[in-house]
């Protein structure tokens, strides 16, 4: 096990989702629906929710929001319903209310799942592929998932979690999961994304690629070109899940891409051309990187090394159900505009990826050993 890797899970939103529905199904790609829906959002104020927001509003579904109130406040359309509580507690905002469905976002806790079910009588849980733990080979959705071997999980807190270097969130998620299901038999949908990048990732996962690039000379590119990547734009996980929930879909299904394999220099090559970047490519071993001490998912993030597994999750059914992609360029394009569009003091230390000196000492020292 990696710590990169763990250390990398802290800086992720983890999304996905279970479904539980109470009416019939409408056409997956109508510009609205046929019928509309009562929507839900836990959270819906971070990463994927405004996305999830603004495609449902667009289709002429009704949608409410519940979460604290704190993060970007005044941001969401005004058509939306903001409900103000906390899930560690305080969900008296939801009483006595019926939604269609509600999408949970935030939750890690199998508690959270626990209590919100008491209250709600669909539900959408958001999980992740980080379920299936260090894999070597790409899981397919029924691979088996992370074990929780901690004392009590309804006990569980975030704090905890954070404290334990994130080695309970995979199992945490994966009894989440679980917990839906119990409550929502035969009625669940599992939505399990890898890695979302684009617009509004506070983390700088994937961002450091178009940042770096557009900054152009030479760049330090991890491993073998042909290496596998996988990650999934959160607009598309945002209205996959929505046009999901309109056709009240069940099952398991990873959620990630592109819809065909991708190495990494297929996406660094396409990046560039997006960005139409003079940039130049410096191809570095995995081995001379590991002897550097710079590690894949945080110094060099989307690129998993050796943990190929990782890049290469089976994605057939999600395909099947209509997950679609925007291409890589529009990806590229908008990530680094959104980026170029925050504060001066936000932009000027990147949350992943190597620094500008530390990339050029790598380099610097790798030429010397040619």
């Amino acid at each position: 096990m990696r710590t990169t890797r763990r250390q990398f899970i802290k800086l992720s939103a983890a999304t996905g989702g279970v479904l539980a529905f109470g009416t019939r199904s409408v056409t997956l790609f109508a510009e609205k629906s046929v019928k509309p829906l009562r929507i839900l959002i836990l959270g819906g104020t971070g990463f994927t929710g405004p996305y999830q927001v603004r495609y449902a509003l667009s289709r002429g579904h009704k949608v409410a929001t519940f979460n604290r109130g704190k993060t970007h406040p005044g941001e969401l359309p005004n058509e939306v319903e903001q409900l103000i509580g906390d899930r560690n507690g305080r969900l008296d905002a939801l009483k006595n209310r019926q939604w269609d469905v509600a999408i949970d976002n935030p939750t890690t806790l199998p508690a959270w799942v626990r209590d919100a079910a008491q209250i709600l009588k669909g539900y959408v849980f958001i999980s992740t592929i980080s379920v299936y733990g260090e894999v070597k080979t790409g899981p397919g959705e029924s691979a088996p998932t992370e074990k929780y071997e901690g004392a009590d999980s309804y006990k569980e807190t975030l704090e905890a979690m954070k404290a334990g270097g994130y080695k309970t969130y995979g199992p945490l998620k994966a009894l989440s999961e679980k917990e839906a299901e119990k409550w929502f038999p035969g009625k669940t949908l599992i939505i399990r994304p890898g890695l979302i990048v684009g617009p509004r990732d506070e983390t700088d996962r994937f961002t450091y690629w178009p940042i770096r690039i557009d900054r152009g000379g030479e760049v330090l590119a991890p491993g073998s070109p042909d290496d596998p990547v996988q990650f999934i734009d959160s607009r598309d996980l945002a209205e996959w899940t929505i046009r999901m929930v309109e056709n009240r879909e069940t099952g398991i299904y990873n959620a990630t891409g592109p819809a065909k394999p991708l190495g990494i220099g297929e996406m660094l090559d396409g990046t560039k051309a997006a960005l139409k970047s003079d940039a130049k490519f410096t191809w570095v071993s995995e081995e001379f990187l590991t002897a550097q001490k710079v590690e894949p998912w945080s110094d060099m993030p989307v690129w998993t090394g050796k943990e190929s597994g990782l890049a290469r999750a089976k994605i057939d059914r999600a395909l099947s159900k209509g997950l679609t992609f925007r291409p890589l360029a529009e990806t590229a394009r908008d990530t680094l505009a959104w980026f170029k569009s925050l504060p001066q003091d936000r932009q000027a230390k990147l949350r992943a990826g190597l620094t500008l000196d530390r990339e050029r000492e790598v380099l610097d020292a790798w030429k010397k050993k040619l």
